[in-house]
Formats: structure tokens, C-alpha cells, sequence
């Protein structure tokens, strides 16, 4: 009876500690399967306290580290601090077909750890767009009228800093108090706004406690600190993760259970009740096999992983994975396209400066492609930026010692703007993840991914370099300067795909309901079932997707069809 519950989720991050909330609530016995170790809340944050002077770098990593992980060195947020909450380029070997920087974290709470906490509702035009402008082979079974009460309820639980903005293109939400933009922001946010009819800059939401709600202070949480510090793990449970909020708060009914260091194989499926029985897991230390039963899974083990557990899940009636019978798994991956940015220098308002590290930046929703295709490419792309001063020069890259440190940073000079993108990939079937004949320790094939970037991507970032270069320059901006990093897909960790909603079983693999068109209690909410990628950061989006398949999936088993 102890490997028998109602529900099994499978991954213990953020749409993860959603679902199992939501069943927990309802009364249903969950288990959550996660493959790292467990991280308690709080006490499990061995430097989220400390100073640079107490760590042996600095903060910095050692060459060698460096050296034994290229992959994980690109990532924004590995550093000494935080090291041990990603997973060694050496830990989980995976094969590149084209470059891929794979960025994990396998503990309790995942990736929810480590994340950058950007909430922004999609837009009804990101629904319409992929059907509209003919892209990505499908339509999106959902619009935003489906998950719009879900978003609600999604952000009244997390806690989300932002503006009532009343625009179409950023739907307002259920909000805390917003955090400020600083002087130069606010110059650049007036004379975009002048100049460019259409593009309105705005405050960043942010899953982060400006206010500390009736319902945040019984999940335990407190205000945020604008410590920026917050890739460490957040003792203060300030910024929203399944350890500080969700996973807590399903533990408290009694109906949940968790299983770390348990590695998925694969999901059992019996061909006479054509559903999921059971999934099977290898311990990451004994290497002990287990199966766990369930009326209900939901796979959350973040994209790829997720792929590879369905692509691996194989019987007579899936001979190449569970619910592929169309041959679409695994295809249509994409991504958020990061490579362009701009920086510049400010001048003016040099008599103003600002306090505190907030962790957040100024928003541009995006304006291309609103309602119709009408540039040379399709899709869209969000745009970032911020203004700081003091510090090194971020352009020339000085690095100021000593006496000229103490005085750079008495007079902290012009202000450092840096504006990117967010772009939106359209998904292709030639990018994909595959199963390689190559097994790891557990016995699991290694996955492949076959990953790049497109002429619309090319096209995309030229636009973007095109359009950021005029708006700073209609800000005043001057030493303006493009930069594309050529970086991998990957790096901007916002992998969607292989697993796609659509209403048609022929090229979908999951239906509106996020389940699987060809084993109906097997579900999947997290970025594996994205159609497209609009250009929102994703989270928000997995989390409202969770909940909302969550209660479906509760109505089904009630009424005894799963």
C-alpha cells in the first residue's frame, strides 16, 4: 500500500509543486517524485547569508571549475554561491548535435530555485498568433479566456509585484505594489513612450513579496529585502518556489508524499485499460528499482527531461515512447531567443541616484506582429532594460582597484543602460530531442538534442538591433553599441516543446486538457506542452496551465472515468 496513491507527479519544481498543491488540496494521496537530493526551506541555503569576504573566492569560481564545466560557466547565475544547486556539465551527460547549453537542477524544487521570478501574463495575440501567421505546424487549443481565472488564482497565492498597466499585449493581473523604476528609466520609459507610439515601457512583474498578504503569511513567507541575492534560495521565502510555498503547503493536509533521489525510467502503461499504471524509478545512490501506482501522473520533470521520460516509456502499443503514435514526440522544441542586446551611456539626471537592488528590469511588451504578420519575419519579441550607475564600466569592461575604486565610486559617473531581447522561436520539427543508444549509470539512454536557430531568428535579432539602437537614441542615449553573444539555445533556460497542446491527434501529442491524446491519465504541464513560446518568460503560464488541468483531471477521477 506504500507505493499506491491517487496521484504521482513526477518533478518537484514550479508547475511540479503546483500540481501536487492542487490534488493535496482536493483531498487526492500524492506522491512527488523528485530525482536530486531534498532541500529543506531555509536551513538548506548554506550561503544565502553570507558576504563575498567568507567565501575562499570571493563569489568566483576557480579556474578549474570553470574549466570542467564550460556549459554551466555561460550560465548567469552559476557562481561560488550557488554552484552546488547546479548539475556538473559531467553529471548527466548529454549529446549536442548542434550546441545546446543545458542548464539543471535536480533537487527538491528544481530550477524554482535558481529561477529570474518574471511573471507576465501572455496575451490573447501570443495565443492567436501561431494559427493567424501560419507557423509551427499547430494551432493552440486554449486562449487566454481559459487560463485567465487560473492566472488569477496562480498570482494571488505566489504573490506578484507589478503595475495595472491596461494594456492588451501584458494583461493585468492580481497584484502586489509595484517596484519603482529610477530616474534615467523613467527618462527613457517618457521619451519611448513620445517617439514611438505603441511601445509603453513598464515595471517588471515579478513573483516577489513587496506586500505580505493574509495568504502569504500562512505559507511562512515575509517581505522581500531587495537583496538580489535570491539564486542562492531565499530564507525569507520572499520569491515564490515550491520549497517556500507549495510543496509546505500540500504537506500540511497530510496527503503528500515525497520521494527524493528517485530517478524516473519510464511510466508503465497496460495495454487492456489503455492507461498509465505505474512509473518506475532507479535510486540515484542503491540503485534500487521501485514502481509507484496511481490512477493519475503528471509528468513536470522541466522539458527535456520530460521528453526523454515519454520517449523511454515504451510498449507494444507505444513501441516508440507513450502517446507517440503520430511520431511527434520529441520534435518541435524551441526556445527564447536572447542573442541581441544594446548598451549605451545616459547623461542625464546625473544629480539622481537610486537605493536598494531591485529584481526586477523595465519591460517593453512586444509590438511586432499585433493582430497580423507585418515585418519580414513572424513571431515576436519582448524587450528588457535597465539603467544603473557606479561600478566598473560595463562597456569598456575597466576594472577600477583600490583608491580609483573608492573614488569611481564616490562620483559614479554616466548611467550604464542595457537593453535585450526576448524573442520568440518558432517551433520547427528538425529541432528535436532523441534517445541515444548510450546508457548512463541507471541504465536510461542519454539524450540527444538537435537544436538551432533559423533565417526568422537571424531576421529577428537585426529588427531588434534595428529598433532598440532608435529608441535609445530618441532617448538621448549616446556610445550606443550592438551585441549579439551568439550564444547557444539553452542558455536563456526557457525550453518548450515536444510534447505540444493541439487539438488534432495526428500532430499533437497532448489535447487541450494537457493530457496525453493517446493515454488519457497521463498529463503534462510544464514547458513540454507549450505549442509555441510566445514571448513571456514561461513560468506564470505553467503554473495557471497546472492548476487548470489539475481540477480537470480531479473532476475525471470523481466521476470514475480515470
Amino acid at each position: 500500500m506504500e507505493n499506491q496513491f491517487d496521484v504521482i507527479v513526477i518533478g518537484s519544481g514550479i508547475s511540479g509543486g503546483w500540481a501536487a498543491k492542487e490534488f493535496c488540496d482536493m483531498g487526492f494521496k500524492t506522491l512527488v517524485i523528485e530525482r536530486g537530493r531534498f532541500v529543506e526551506h531555509v536551513t538548506d541555503y548554506p550561503t544565502a547569508m553570507k558576504e563575498s569576504w567568507e567565501m575562499e573566492h570571493r563569489g568566483k569560481l576557480n579556474d578549474q571549475t570553470l574549466q570542467e564545466n564550460p556549459v554551466l560557466a555561460r550560465c548567469y547565475a552559476y557562481n561560488d554561491y550557488t554552484q552546488h544547486l547546479f548539475v556538473p556539465d559531467n553529471a548527466h551527460r548529454y549529446e549536442q548535435e548542434k550546441p545546446f547549453d543545458w542548464i539543471r537542477g535536480y533537487h527538491l524544487g528544481g530550477k524554482g530555485l535558481m529561477w529570474a521570478r518574471q511573471v507576465q501574463r501572455w496575451s490573447q495575440n501570443e495565443f492567436d498568433s501561431p494559427k493567424r501567421d501560419d507557423y509551427g505546424s499547430l494551432s493552440w487549443p486554449i486562449n487566454y479566456k481559459d487560463l485567465a481565472p487560473w492566472y488569477s488564482q496562480v498570482e494571488k497565492f505566489i504573490g506578484v509585484s507589478g503595475n495595472k498597466d491596461g494594456l492588451d499585449e501584458v494583461p493585468d493581473g492580481e497584484f502586489l505594489k509595484p517596484w519603482e523604476m529610477n530616474a534615467a528609466e523613467i527618462s527613457i520609459r517618457n521619451d519611448i513612450k513620445k517617439n514611438f507610439p505603441g511601445r509603453t515601457p513598464i515595471i517588471g512583474r515579478c513573483a516577489h513579496l513587496t506586500e505580505v498578504k493574509e495568504i502569504h503569511k500562512k505559507q511562512g513567507r515575509n517581505a522581500c529585502m531587495a537583496r538580489t541575492r535570491c539564486e542562492r534560495g531565499c530564507p525569507l521565502g520572499a520569491y515564490f518556489s515550491s520549497n517556500s510555498s507549495t510543496l509546505p503547503w500540500a504537506e500540511k493536509t497530510g496527503n503528500l508524499t515525497i520521494h527524493t533521489n528517485q530517478i524516473v525510467s519510464e511510466i508503465v502503461y497496460d495495454s487492456k485499460s489503455q492507461r498509465a499504471t505505474a512509473v518506475n524509478t532507479v535510486d540515484r545512490h542503491s540503485k534500487k528499482k521501485r514502481q509507484f501506482t496511481a490512477k493519475v501522473i503528471f509528468v513536470n520533470a522541466a522539458t527535456i527531461n520530460t521528453n526523454a521520460i515519454l520517449l523511454h516509456s515504451k510498449s507494444e502499443q507505444f513501441p516508440n515512447g507513450l502517446g507517440n503514435r503520430n511520431g511527434n514526440l520529441g520534435k518541435y522544441l524551441a526556445f527564447h531567443n536572447y542573442r541581441g542586446r544594446v548598451n549605451a551611456k545616459f547623461y542625464g539626471h546625473l544629480d539622481s541616484y537610486y537605493y536598494g537592488r531591485r529584481p526586477t528590469s523595465i519591460v517593453i511588451p512586444n509590438f511586432r506582429n499585433i493582430r497580423r504578420n507585418d515585418v519580414n519575419f513572424k513571431g515576436g519579441y519582448l524587450t528588457n532594460y535597465t539603467a544603473s550607475r557606479g561600478g566598473s564600466d560595463p562597456i569598456a569592461g575597466n576594472k577600477p582597484f583600490g583608491t580609483e575604486f573608492v573614488d569611481q565610486a564616490a562620483r559614479p559617473g554616466a548611467w550604464h543602460v542595457s537593453m535585450y531581447m526576448q524573442g520568440e522561436t518558432v517551433p520547427i520539427r528538425e529541432n528535436e530531442i532523441k534517445l541515444s543508444l548510450k546508457k548512463d549509470a541507471y541504465g536510461i539512454p542519454a539524450p540527444i538534442l538537435n537544436v538551432g536557430y533559423t533565417e526568422n531568428d537571424e531576421k529577428m535579432i537585426a529588427d531588434f538591433h534595428q529598433q532598440a539602437t532608435a529608441m535609445l537614441k530618441k532617448a538621448g542615449c549616446v556610445e550606443i553599441k550592438r551585441v549579439d553573444s551568439k550564444q547557444a539555445p539553452g542558455l536563456d533556460i526557457h525550453e518548450m516543446g515536444g510534447a505540444r497542446m493541439g487539438d488534432n491527434p495526428n500532430v499533437a501529442v497532448t489535447n487541450k486538457h494537457n493530457q496525453l491524446h493517446d493515454c488519457s491519465n497521463v498529463f503534462v504541464t510544464d514547458g513540454a506542452c507549450m505549442t509555441s513560446t510566445g514571448t513571456k518568460n514561461p513560468s506564470l503560464t505553467f503554473m495557471a496551465m497546472t492548476a487548470r488541468a489539475a481540477h480537470f483531471a480531479a473532476d475525471q477521477m470523481k466521476q470514475g472515468l480515470l
